[in-house]
């Protein structure tokens, strides 16, 4: 698996595949937030260290980091569970020394994923960060 830094150019197909996966693991979240999350996400994208993973030369992910957290890790739908996402989190850690990550209380798979790679729950907030009624777990390696 390959890694490269992420540019301004490769915003449309990072949100392209934000959509993709979000669709495809947060099923409570209500349509018209993750519209308004889509039109949010590229704001952050200039103050955040962001790579793309690949495959070969096929697109498979994007992660996120900023002072040692992780912000997004996101995967093409098709390519959950088989071990990447494993692959992604292990190199993010060893490489950029990656901390904590916050993840929707509602998002199992995400929650049981960081849990299985070291990180462990240390406190929750009743709301996403932009006031959403989105309980948020806070976890530590």
């Amino acid at each position: 698996m390959q890694m490269r830094q992420a540019t301004s150019h490769d915003y449309e197909d990072i949100l392209n595949l934000w959509e993709q996966s979000v669709l495809a693991t947060h099923d409570f979240l209500k349509l018209e937030d993750l519209q308004a999350i889509k039109k949010e996400i590229p704001a952050y994208f200039p103050h955040l260290d962001v790579q793309l993973w690949y495959l070969d030369t096929a697109f498979i992910g994007f992660s996120a980091y900023h002072n040692h957290h992780l912000e997004m890790l996101f995967l093409d739908p098709r390519e959950i569970g088989k071990g990447y996402g494993k692959q992604i989190i292990q190199q993010l850690i060893q490489n950029f020394d990656i901390q904590s990550v916050d993840v929707n209380k509602d998002n199992e798979q995400a929650k049981i994923f960081y849990l299985k790679n070291g990180f462990s729950i240390v406190s929750e907030s009743p709301t996403d960060g932009q006031g959403r009624l989105y309980p948020i777990l806070h976890l530590q390696r």
